[in-house]
């Protein structure tokens, strides 16, 4: 890995799978002050509810935010900056939320999917935000969107990346049985596949998993050592 601090963050998401309401009491019984935000299956009205939780927690940081295509509106970015020192956010690729992002554009950061993307939203935008998992994944999904990964990755700057888990085959009947799928980690060797990644770390490499904080800090144990952080 490059010579720079890294961090590992805990992951907030609300994809229907994950507890969002039941993360923030676990922030408040862990005193966990630090985390990547996902707020992307939220609706406005939602994401207001979730921001008022987060609000009863003191001196909260957010330095990571997934933001939702689509309907995100600008007074979210503004509390972002102001309140949480929001450092680097990403998006999904031709999916954008409002003309007010040009002001963060140097902050936004495109995620690596299982199809190419046009490389002037790479351009327009501050560099790539690494989904491991999908990178891993997309050699058997696309020949071409694995090349021109790894054309980008070369060329753009890494701001930020998700780890989610690569599900094993002794995990299959569990899986079938919890109906999840690489956004829920059921044992920690499917983090395993992070190492042949490091070079590629950035500073913030945030945690996407459905799993509770309890397990996610577990998860955040287990990739600091299999890295060296």
């Amino acid at each position: 890995m490059e010579n720079i601090k890294h961090e590992i963050l805990l992951g907030l998401t609300t994809t229907p799978a994950s507890d969002w309401r039941g993360k923030v009491e676990e922030m408040k019984k862990f005193g966990i002050k630090k985390i990547a935000l996902f707020p992307t299956f939220l609706n406005v009205e939602q994401r207001k509810e979730l921001y008022m939780l987060l609000e009863e927690l003191d001196g909260l940081e957010i330095p990571h935010v997934h933001l939702r295509a689509g309907d995100m509106e600008e007074w979210e970015m503004e509390m972002f900056e102001k309140k949480y020192k929001t450092e680097v956010y990403n998006i999904h690729a031709g999916r954008y939320v409002g003309e007010f992002l040009e002001k963060y554009k140097d902050k936004i950061y495109i995620e690596n999917h299982f199809r190419t993307i046009n490389e002037k939203q790479i351009e327009w935008f501050a560099g790539v935000c690494l989904d491991v998992q999908h990178f891993k994944r997309v050699l058997f999904k696309s020949l071409s969107a694995y090349r021109q990964t790894r054309y980008f990755l070369g060329k753009y700057r890494i701001g930020c990346c998700h780890i989610s888990a690569l599900p094993k085959i002794k995990n299959i009947f569990k899986r079938i049985a919890k109906n999840v799928g690489g956004h829920y980690m059921i044992t920690l060797d499917e983090l395993d596949y992070v190492a042949d990644y490091e070079n590629y770390m950035p500073r913030y490499m945030s945690i996407e998993l459905e799993n509770s904080f309890e397990e996610q800090l577990e998860a955040k144990k287990y990739l600091e050592k299999i890295l060296n952080i």
